[in-house]
């Protein structure tokens, strides 16, 4: 069942540590950086091609988006380790919906939110470009949409596609892509970078629309 719950609560402190790595068994792990769970390690399903944003990229998508998201409604649309959504989760988001196709790495994003009391956090199993169809439980559209998804997958273009008009007013698109998107070819479908970085292999821009 999905998690649709409203109010984050602290997390555990045998939940918090210091650093990240990898755990027993060969699955990762993913450090929340920011907000009230600020240094919660959180264990990731052990799959092929998840691929945590880094800290560094988080860390700046933060500084860009803002540290406090009180009264503001996220969609996650390829959750993978949800590192994002939990993120943003942690600095006080109305909601956060994370959408995922894999059952394993579902279960896991279920299990975290639960350790957590992650309130504000609705999980859901699903194709993330549907997800992208349906507008929050309130609002007028998402504030923030988060497009992450595999690399090898091609999935970038059809969902950029299907972000244009699920936007509220001020609201923004985050893509991390393996390739800059220019400003040129956003432009013809409708896009405006406002902010790029690059970190490594990772290329993440923060959008608005035209």
């Amino acid at each position: 069942m999905p998690l649709s719950v409203r109010h984050p609560q602290p997390a555990p402190a045998s939940l918090r540590a210091p650093v990240a790595g990898k755990t027993a068994g060969g699955s990762g792990r993913v450090r929340i950086i920011g907000g009230q769970w600020r240094r919660t390690v959180l264990p990731v399903a052990n799959k092929p091609g998840l691929r945590p944003t880094p800290d560094r990229v988080r860390e700046t998508l933060f500084n860009w988006l803002g540290q406090d998201l009180s009264g503001l409604f996220c969609l996650d649309v390829f959750a993978g380790s949800g590192a994002l959504g939990f993120e943003a989760a942690s600095r006080n988001a109305a909601q956060v919906t994370l959408v995922e196709l894999d059952r394993q790495v579902i279960s896991q994003l279920q299990a975290n939110a639960r350790k957590l009391q992650a309130s504000n956090m609705h999980i859901q199993r699903g194709d993330g470009l549907l997800a992208l169809q349906h507008p929050p439980q309130a609002g007028s559209g998402w504030d923030v949409i988060f497009i992450d998804p595999p690399y090898a997958a091609q999935l970038e273009l059809p969902a950029l596609k299907a972000a244009l008009g699920r936007l509220s007013p001020e609201g923004m698109v985050y893509l991390e892509s393996a390739q800059a998107w220019s400003e040129e070819r956003l432009a013809e479908l409708g896009w405006q970078r406002r902010h790029y970085l690059k970190a490594g292999a990772v290329h993440a821009h923060v959008l608005l629309q035209l």
